[in-house]
């Protein structure tokens, strides 16, 4: 029926921190809790029985882990799952091996009542379980069949390589982004690249450490005023836009937020537009919404180049959907094609122009 309630698996070992979730999730008619596991193990067994809606995974739990758990889900019974993790280095780096594994998000676990922030995460926390709910999650096991290779060769275009290259993503993103990066781990040394990933506050830190674990380019967050570099990948600060400026330097802002986003695919998208044009290089991951749209808009109007990636490799085909319907995608692409057409783009002859 539509107007059920969303049924909700808690796995939480802390009975303090279970309970405060339940709460929290008891507070909204359109969810329900089904079940509470006490860890990872108990989670599967009763995400197999129960068939929730969404499961929140905590990440340390006794006799299972939330990373082998989230992995058992997502080859047995696969069921949206939202890392709820403490900021401890070694839970977000495990939270970021989860969400490559098939979990959709990541939140902070909220703090308590005592807290002025409560309310507002609370929301944060209900508002994202209903959202990441809808989302059709797909078996981990056995594996897609790989695309065909891509004879990139062909598809070369003349002109200019490109200078820089800009990529936004949200929901499943972190795992296409790792994807992106350990594909492109090759000899030559790319252009500088930048990237807007929709995080929880937080995270965008122990994203950045994580994503360098996949490639032996350098990963950073991303400071005002750095000259940009080839090979270093620059991540936008938590609540913060990032973009360049005229002179090819990092630009991080912290301006208001752009259709709800901070950071904004669209800031990022107009600035490199605007500082590089026809040596652009834009590329729209999985992502829900239509964040990037307007600054896609703007990368072709200047001449730049434009990637989406395809629908059936997107975990959520929202960001590059409305690319792609709005005619402004010059390929849409398989994600594991998109490492190698990048490559074969800033490869090709022809000056890159600074």
């Amino acid at each position: 029926m539509k107007n059920e309630p969303l049924r909700i698996l808690v796995a939480e070992d802390s009975p303090t921190a279970r309970r405060l979730l339940v709460e929290i999730l008891r507070t909204d008619p359109a969810l329900t809790v089904v079940g509470e596991a006490k860890d990872g193990l108990e989670a599967v067994e009763l995400c197999q029985r129960l068939q929730p809606s969404l499961v929140t995974m905590d990440i340390q739990m006794p006799r299972m882990d939330g990373l082998d758990a989230t992995r058992r889900i997502m080859t047995e019974v696969p069921t949206p799952v939202v890392v709820v993790s403490t900021l401890v280095e070694r839970d977000i780096q495990t939270s970021m091996a989860a969400l490559r594994a098939g979990a959709l998000a990541v939140l902070q676990k909220p703090v308590g009542p005592e807290s002025p922030d409560f309310e507002a995460d609370s929301r944060r926390l209900r508002d994202t379980l209903k959202a990441m709910a809808q989302v059709k999650v797909v078996r981990r096991w056995p594996e897609r069949t790989a695309a065909p290779p891509m004879a990139v060769e062909t598809l070369a275009s003349a002109g200019s390589r490109p200078a820089v290259l800009a990529l936004a993503a949200s929901t499943g993103g972190p795992a296409a982004l790792y994807r992106i990066l350990s594909d492109l781990d090759g000899k030559d040394v790319p252009p500088p690249i930048l990237v807007v990933q929709h995080i929880a506050l937080g995270f965008g830190s122990g994203l950045a450490t994580w994503l360098g674990t996949a490639t032996k380019l350098r990963v950073k967050v991303a400071e005002d005023g750095e000259p940009l570099l080839a090979g270093t990948v620059y991540l936008a600060p938590d609540d913060k836009h990032l973009g360049v400026t005229t002179d090819h330097r990092a630009q991080v802002s912290g301006a208001a937020p752009i259709q709800g986003f901070r950071p904004s695919a669209n800031w990022l998208f107009r600035s490199v537009a605007r500082a590089y044009g026809q040596a652009s290089l834009s590329v729209v991951l999985t992502g829900m919404g239509q964040d990037g749209l307007d600054g896609i808009r703007d990368v072709h109007q200047a001449g730049g180049r434009v990637i989406a990636q395809d629908e059936a490799t997107s975990v959520v085909y929202g960001m590059p959907a409305v690319v792609v319907g709005a005619n402004l995608a010059h390929e849409v692409l398989p994600l594991g094609q998109i490492a190698r057409r990048v490559q074969a783009l800033f490869q090709q002859s022809g000056k890159a122009i600074p």
